[in-house]
């Protein structure tokens, strides 16, 4: 399972012209399910997630999470973080989990993040998404879990 971490200033995502998740200050990430993940690897990634220390201290410093500062958290699934990118110019897609596993595990870890944390904000598994955001730094960081977790 992949999630890619972007600290922000506020991020949105819409929907046919429709604003159906959008936060202020936290995190916008994008989710990947890959074959062979499960919900104990889900929930491990989600508390990963919520207790990474991406935000700044009083000296500057990346030590709080976003429990810590109560921000936003936005996940969007986006399948094709899973893409095998090694060979060739096209990717190939087969590291990622087939669409009902790959919806039903993402709908797990945001059932899970809700329960863990109260400001989480969603995009909508299989759908086409215009996603915006504003990078705060800009820090970004790339967070995985094997699936045998």
């Amino acid at each position: 399972m992949i999630a890619l971490l972007q600290r922000v200033r506020e991020a949105s995502v819409r929907i046919k012209q429709e604003t159906v998740g959008r936060i202020d200050t936290g995190l916008m990430v994008l989710w990947a399910v890959e074959r062979g993940d499960s919900e104990r690897a889900a929930e491990r990634l989600v508390r990963r997630v919520l207790a990474y220390r991406v935000f700044p201290d009083e000296g500057g410093r990346m030590n709080q999470s976003l429990v810590d500062i109560d921000g936003g958290l936005l996940l969007v699934p986006q399948f094709t973080l899973a893409a095998d990118t090694h060979n060739g110019t096209r990717p190939s897609f087969t590291p990622a989990a087939p669409p009902e596993e790959g919806q039903r595990l993402f709908e797990h870890a945001l059932a899970f993040a809700r329960q863990e944390h109260a400001r989480v904000e969603a995009g909508r598994f299989g759908a086409d998404m215009q996603v915006a955001l504003v990078n705060d730094g800009p820090v970004t960081f790339w967070l995985s879990v094997p699936p045998q977790v």
